[in-house]
């Protein structure tokens, strides 16, 4: 069964919209495995809302402030701890982290610990703006530094043509979607895109 962590070049990238479509395309679970904020209607609740067929397993962690997860943890009064992160099924699953590859989990590790942790390929998600080659490329950078798989990469929001091929050719990743700027995301829109995930 194929599984993946989704992993973003940072926050407001698009990975919970990417995972809705991998996650329609592939038929697969999904799991958020620590959900910052909006424990009722965040982003499992748009997956479930999005992708009505698909199984959303619970996060091991839910914490009700909206913040980066190790500020959130304190203030709820809970350490997050890696070893506590058990991939909750064998079947084909879609992983969304919480936030850019180096966000802090705890005082000592990031979402790259995360990912070594669950020893599954990325796919890296990627959104044009200013900077935005930068962030990409250091965001492939680590990953390949440390050894860890990359699937692909998933291009969402404004296109950006010579952005976009620059780091196609930089990193040699596959390019498994691209997903336009809409003025709607609903279960439609999702299924029209999960036809075009090639991965």
């Amino acid at each position: 069964m194929k599984q993946f962590v989704v992993a973003g070049i940072g926050t407001e990238i698009g990975k919970t919209v990417t995972s809705a479509i991998l996650t329609a395309g592939l038929k697969a679970d999904y799991w958020k495995p620590v959900q910052s904020g909006d424990i009722a209607t965040g982003d499992a609740y748009w997956i479930r809302h999005w992708v009505p067929s698909a199984t959303v397993h619970p996060s091991t962690y839910a914490l009700s402030q909206p913040l980066s997860p190790h500020s959130a943890a304190e203030i709820d009064g809970v350490t997050i701890q890696v070893q506590d992160f058990k991939i909750p099924t064998d079947q084909t699953l879609i992983i969304e982290l919480a936030g850019g590859i180096m966000v802090p989990l705890n005082d000592r590790d990031t979402n790259l610990d995360l990912i070594t942790h669950f020893n599954l390929p990325v796919i890296l998600v990627s959104k044009n703006y200013l900077g935005s080659i930068n962030h990409t490329i250091l965001s492939y950078e680590i990953l390949k530094q440390h050894g860890i798989p990359m699937a692909g990469i998933v291009f969402n929001g404004p296109e950006n043509s010579s952005g976009e091929k620059f780091i196609l050719n930089h990193t040699g990743l596959p390019l498994i979607l691209r997903v336009n700027q809409e003025s709607e995301i609903n279960e439609a829109v999702i299924a029209s895109y999960a036809n075009k995930v090639n991965v």
